[in-house]
C-alpha cells in the first residue's frame, strides 16, 4: 500500500520573495515547542500528497507557506495594507503561525496570496481545496468570490476555472470569522479564556490548501464497504459532469496482482468478490489497492486511485449472554488513550508529517491497539497512517453549543438533551454528516461518537439512529460517559481516577460496555509544561515511579473488569495539553514512561478471552 503515494509528484509553489519572507518569520518563542518546530520550512510546509483516498499524481500544486494577513474589526472592509506574513496552515494563535495573535467574535481574519498556476493546469477545470479553516470562510479569486463555507472541521473545494485571469499569476485572499465558544457552531475544546479542559481557540486555515487540476468529467468522490462474510467490497464513485455512455471501471488489486475488476455505469455501485480475503487488523493491517477509471467513448478521461481493507466492527452475546465488540467476528479487547491531537506550537496542526505519524507509533510501542479521538478531527494522512499501522479508532463529533445538565450516573438513565435553536442543530447535523462522509473509507475506524459528557446533546435517540442509518459498518457509541439513553450499541461510563465499568445485569445483554475515560494521572515535568503554575491531572504523582506503580494496580483492576464484561477502556491520556499534565508524554513529547514498561502491562488485556 505504502506504493500508492511513493509516485506522487509534489509542486511546491515558487516564491518570488520568499527569501525576504522567511526572515520575517519565526515561531514565536514565548511557549514550549516540540523537537519539529526547527523543521518546519515555510518553503515546503506539510508538503506531502494530503487525500490518500482519491489520488492523482501529476497534477496538484501544495499552497501552503508564507501568506499575508490582517486582522480587522467584523464589519469592516478588506484593509488596504496586510500587517504581516502567516505561515499557512498553522492557525493564527499557534506559535508557527508566526503572529501568536487571538482573533475573537467581534474580528476578522484576513488572508492574501498570489499564486502561479502553470498553462498545462489551466487547460482543464481548476480546483481550491481547503483541508480545514474554523470556522466561517469566504474565498475570493482575482477580487471575486469563489463561495463560503461554515465549518471548521471538514474540508471543501470551489471550482475557481471562470474565475482565473490571463497569464499564470492569480490572487487569493480569504475572509475568516470564528466566534469560538460565543457561537453554537461545533468548536471542540475551544475557549477564549482558556483553563481547565478547555484550550486556546484555533481560528483560520489549519491544515493543508491546495490546487488540482481535474478534466471537465471528472471523479469527485468513492465510497468502499467491506463485508468480510460475503468476501466482498461495495464501491461507488461520484462523477461530477457525467454524459451519457459514460462508464466507470473499478480494479481491486493486491500488490501488483488484479483480484477483481468491473465496469459499469457511473451511478451505479459495483461489487467485487473478494476471494479468500486477507483481514486487516491490528496485528495483520493489509491495505488492498483500489484504480478507479472514468471512460468515454474507450478511452480513459479521469483516473484515480484509493485502498480498502477487508475488516468488519460488531458486537455479538458471549456465553453469559454479554455483548461484547468485536473486529472480523471475534472479540479483541480494545484499549488506547484518548488523544486529543493538540500541540503546543501548532495547536490543531502537527508540525511535520514525522510529527503527525510520531504518536500514533508511540501509542502502539506502549502497547496500546486503539486511539479515541476526542472531539476533534484529524487531517486525512493522520487515519491514513493508522490504516497502515493497524490502529483502532474511535471517532468523536466535536462539540459545541454547550449547556445542558450532565448526569454521568448509570444508574439514572438521562439527563437532559439540550434544547439547541435550529440554526445550532443544522450546524451539528451538517457537519457530522460531512465528517463520517469524508472518513467513511478509512478502515481503522471502527466507532463513531455523536456525543461527550452532555456537551451539546440533544435529541440523542434521533441522531444516534441517523448515525447509525448512515453507517450500518460501524458500531456507535451514541453518549460517551453520558447523558445515557437506551439508544445505539454502547453504553460508555467515564470514571477517575480508578477504573469501574457499567453495571453488565443492567446493561450488558443489549449494549457493548466500556470504560470510555479513567486515569488522568499527572505528573508535571520541568520545563516541558506549558504554564510554570496551576498544572494539574486528576491524581497528581511527584516521580514516575510513583506514576507507574499506580497504573500498573489499574491494569490488574481491568483484568477482572474484561472478564467480567467490559469490551474496551480509553486511558486519559495520550500527551498533556496545555494546562492538563496527565498525559503519558508531556505536551511536547517526552516520554514519561518507559514505552516498554507499558507494553508489557497493557498486552496482557489482549490474553483474556471472552467466555
Amino acid at each position: 500500500m505504502n506504493k500508492l503515494l511513493s509516485g506522487t509528484l509534489l509542486f511546491v509553489l515558487s516564491y518570488s520573495s520568499i527569501n525576504a519572507q522567511q526572515k520575517e518569520w519565526a515561531p514565536i518563542k514565548d511557549r514550549i515547542l516540540t523537537t519539529w518546530a526547527e523543521k518546519v520550512n515555510p518553503e515546503a510546509t506539510l508538503p506531502d500528497y494530503p487525500r490518500p483516498h482519491l489520488v492523482r499524481t501529476n497534477n496538484w500544486k501544495n499552497l501552503n507557506g508564507l501568506w499575508s494577513y490582517a486582522i480587522t474589526g467584523k464589519d469592516e472592509k478588506e484593509p488596504a495594507r496586510y500587517q504581516g506574513n502567516i505561515l499557512v496552515p498553522f492557525a493564527v494563535e499557534s506559535a508557527l503561525s508566526g503572529v501568536g495573535r487571538t482573533v475573537g467574535k467581534d474580528s476578522v481574519l484576513w488572508y492574501k496570496h498570489t499564486i502561479t498556476v502553470p498553462a498545462a493546469m489551466r487547460r482543464n477545470e481548476v480546483l481550491l481545496h481547503f483541508g480545514a479553516v474554523d470556522w466561517q470562510a469566504e474565498v475570493f479569486v482575482n477580487g471575486k468570490s469563489a463561495g463560503k463555507h461554515e465549518g471548521g472541521f471538514d474540508a471543501f473545494t470551489f471550482n475557481i476555472t471562470e474565475l482565473l485571469k490571463k497569464g499564470a499569476t492569480q490572487e487569493i485572499k480569504i475572509r475568516v470569522w470564528d466566534p469560538t465558544d460565543e457561537g453554537p457552531q461545533p468548536r471542540g475544546k475551544q475557549v477564549k479564556k482558556p483553563e481547565g479542559i478547555w484550550y486556546t481557540p484555533v481560528t483560520g486555515i489549519w491544515q493543508t490548501v491546495w490546487l488540482e487540476s481535474v478534466p471537465k468529467t471528472y471523479i469527485t468522490s468513492t465510497r468502499q464497504t467491506p463485508d468480510i462474510d460475503a468476501e466482498t467490497v461495495t464501491v461507488s464513485a461520484l462523477v461530477e459532469a457525467q454524459q451519457p455512455g459514460d462508464r466507470i471501471k473499478v480494479a481491486a488489486f493486491d500488490g501488483d496482482r488484479m483480484v477483481a475488476e468491473k465496469e459499469v455505469n457511473p451511478e451505479e455501485k459495483v461489487t467485487l468478490t473478494i476471494t479468500k480475503p486477507k483481514l486487516w487488523s491490528t496485528q495483520t493491517p493489509f491495505l488492498y489497492d483500489l484504480k478507479f477509471t472514468l471512460i468515454r467513448n474507450q478511452k480513459a478521461i479521469d483516473e484515480a486511485r484509493s485502498y480498502f481493507a477487508m475488516r468488519k466492527s460488531s458486537m455479538a452475546p458471549d456465553n453469559n449472554g454479554i455483548q461484547r465488540m468485536l473486529l472480523n467476528n471475534k472479540f479483541v479487547f480494545q484499549y488506547g488513550p484518548l488523544d486529543q491531537g493538540w500541540w503546543p506550537d501548532g495547536l490543531y496542526t502537527a508540525p511535520t508529517e514525522e510529527a503527525l505519524i510520531f504518536d500514533i507509533k508511540k501509542t502502539k510501542e506502549m502497547g496500546f491497539n486503539m486511539i479515541r479521538k476526542h472531539i476533534k478531527v484529524e487531517p486525512a494522512r493522520w487515519y491514513y497512517e493508522c490504516d497502515k499501522l493497524g490502529m483502532l479508532v474511535w471517532q468523536d463529533m466535536p462539540s459545541g453549543d454547550l449547556g445542558n445538565h450532565w448526569e454521568p450516573n448509570l444508574g439514572i438513565m438521562g439527563g437532559t438533551d439540550q434544547d439547541r435553536t435550529p440554526e445550532s442543530e443544522a450546524m451539528y447535523r451538517k457537519e457530522w454528516n460531512e465528517i463520517m462522509d469524508e472518513l467513511h473509507n478509512f478502515p481503522s475506524i471502527v466507532v463513531w461518537t455523536p456525543f461527550n459528557e452532555a456537551w451539546g446533546q440533544f435529541k440523542t435517540k434521533e441522531i444516534t439512529k441517523w448515525t447509525k442509518e448512515k453507517d450500518p459498518s460501524r458500531l456507535v457509541n451514541s453518549a460517551s460517559g453520558g447523558n445515557h439513553e437506551i439508544t445505539g450499541d454502547i453504553v460508555d461510563l467515564h470514571h477517575y481516577p480508578d477504573p469501574k465499568m457499567p453495571r453488565p445485569d443492567l446493561f450488558g445483554q443489549t449494549h457493548a460496555i466500556v470504560l470510555g475515560e479513567y486515569g488522568g494521572l499527572g505528573l508535571p515535568v520541568t520545563g516541558h509544561t506549558w504554564k510554570n503554575k496551576d498544572n494539574w491531572g486528576y491524581q497528581s504523582f511527584k516521580t514516575a515511579e510513583e506514576l507507574f506503580d499506580k497504573y500498573a494496580s489499574f491494569i490488574k483492576t481491568m483484568e477482572n473488569l474484561v472478564k467480567k464484561g467490559l469490551s474496551a477502556a480509553v486511558y486519559t491520556q495520550t500527551t498533556d495539553v496545555e494546562q492538563e499534565t496527565n498525559g503519558l508524554m508531556t505536551y511536547d513529547r517526552i516520554m514519561k514512561l518507559p514505552e516498554g514498561n507499558l507494553k508489557a502491562l497493557n498486552e496482557r488485556l489482549y490474553l483474556i478471552t471472552a467466555p
